[in-house]
């Protein structure tokens, strides 16, 4: 658990997400304290994690849903952590550019 801690510190300063599904009837109590949710995360030295990178589903809670209920839940936080991440580099949105004639090649009409 300390190892793993101490990597999701590392991680946080990268552009990168972790997806954690508890499948079965297990304690999933460190799975719980990894993803964050109850206080920030902080390496075994105390260095806190730079952005929340972690998110923790227990599959049982979804055992008799629909997948794309569990899809839905798992990716909550993607989008925010995307953004935190761009947000501490800080690289600016970029906006969308315009259909060139090169970038329809691929594409049905």
């Amino acid at each position: 658990m300390a190892d793993t801690r101490e990597a999701i510190v590392r991680a946080s300063y990268l552009p990168m997400s972790i997806i954690i599904v508890g499948v079965g009837n297990a304690d999933f109590t460190d799975m719980q304290i990894l993803d964050g949710d109850d206080g920030v995360l902080r390496s075994p030295k105390g260095e806190p994690v730079l952005r929340d990178i972690v998110q923790f589903v227990p599959f049982r809670e979804f055992k008799n849903a629909s997948p794309t209920a569990l899809a839905k839940c798992v990716l909550a936080e993607v989008p925010k952590q995307v953004v935190e991440y761009y947000s501490y580099k800080a690289f600016p949105p970029r906006c969308p550019q315009p259909d060139t004639p090169d970038s329809s090649l691929g594409s049905p009409q």
